[in-house]
């Protein structure tokens, strides 16, 4: 369950990149927000939650 959430994830942070021309104007906050999603489960992780 932990694997598919973390590939979940992983899809998201590389769907939200600024790629295309009218997502350039959205600026870093879709990444980061997908990033600091993907660092507390990270950090969980690592704590054994």
């Amino acid at each position: 369950m932990l694997v598919i959430l973390l590939v979940i994830l992983l899809v998201l942070l590389l769907g939200v990149q600024p790629r295309w021309p009218y997502s350039r104007e959205w600026g870093y906050y879709p990444s980061g927000g997908i990033g600091l999603i993907l660092l507390i489960v990270i950090i969980l992780l690592l704590l054994g939650y």
